[in-house]
């Protein structure tokens, strides 16, 4: 066991994200997830995230698009967070348009049911990329019109959405670093399904939220094992970063 203790200070709360080299040749795509809970659990507070995130945990979560091709977000979650598009500073705009990527990554939606609001920020904005709706074979005819119309659609899978199925997809997009913001279910299936690859978890000094955990893990689902890759603290904040041990 190692006590820690204070290190040096970071200026830049996502350079330490910038490093690690984020490739799998026998993966499509490379899924980190980024999420906060409080010190139960939690994963929100009165049905919002927003409540437990503060100081370096809020700008490491706009800061942490910069790095991605994509946003993978579930459909709960962007109905409860009322979502929009991507915003970004100049810099990391700039940052992205020096390494051939466009200025702005687009979200894309999971949606099994395609029940979203269209008239939403996240649909209604003609700033930014076009949104990607992910949803299956089986969703209504009419519903998928109407996704259509607001947003590119991807299909994978026939009664379910098939994850693995809708990464290859997104990589055949150009899509090559995925960021899941959630929700819990979302996530909990990329993590059983084997296709999550790295988790940045935000552990804020909160007990008492709401009984919603961070991840939801499917009926027979496997364990997944991850290594700590590097700790920060910002007040009584913890910063994780584990990337998922595929011997473990």
């Amino acid at each position: 066991m190692l006590l820690l203790g204070d290190g040096t200070e970071v200026a830049d709360v996502l350079d330490p994200y910038r490093r690690p080299r984020r490739a799998r040749p026998e993966r499509p795509c490379w899924v980190v997830a980024n999420m906060v809970g409080g010190l139960d659990g939690c994963a929100a507070i009165g049905g919002r995230v927003g409540s437990l995130s503060e100081g370096a945990d809020v700008e490491l979560f706009g800061a942490l698009r910069s790095l991605a091709d994509v946003v993978l977000v579930g459909a709960e979650t962007v109905r409860r967070e009322r979502y929009g598009p991507v915003r970004l500073s100049a810099e990391h705009q700039d940052e992205r348009r020096a390494t051939g990527r466009t200025p702005l990554p687009p979200i894309a939606v999971v949606s099994r049911s395609l029940n979203l609001d269209w008239d939403s920020p996240l649909f209604a904005s003609v700033d930014g990329p076009r949104p990607i709706v992910v949803t299956c074979g089986s969703a209504d005819t009419e519903a998928r019109r109407c996704a259509e119309a607001h947003a590119e659609v991807v299909v994978a899978g026939e009664a379910t959405v098939d994850l693995a199925s809708a990464l290859v997809t997104l990589r055949g997009l150009g899509h090559e670093i995925v960021l899941c913001e959630g929700g819990p279910t979302l996530l909990g299936e990329l993590a059983s399904f084997g296709l999550l690859d790295e988790l940045c978890l935000s552990v804020a000094p909160r007990m008492g939220g709401d009984p919603l955990p961070l991840a939801v893990t499917p009926a027979g689902g496997a364990p997944t094992h991850l290594r700590l890759r590097h700790v920060a603290r910002d007040g009584d904040t913890l910063l994780l970063r584990y990337e998922v041990d595929d011997h473990g």
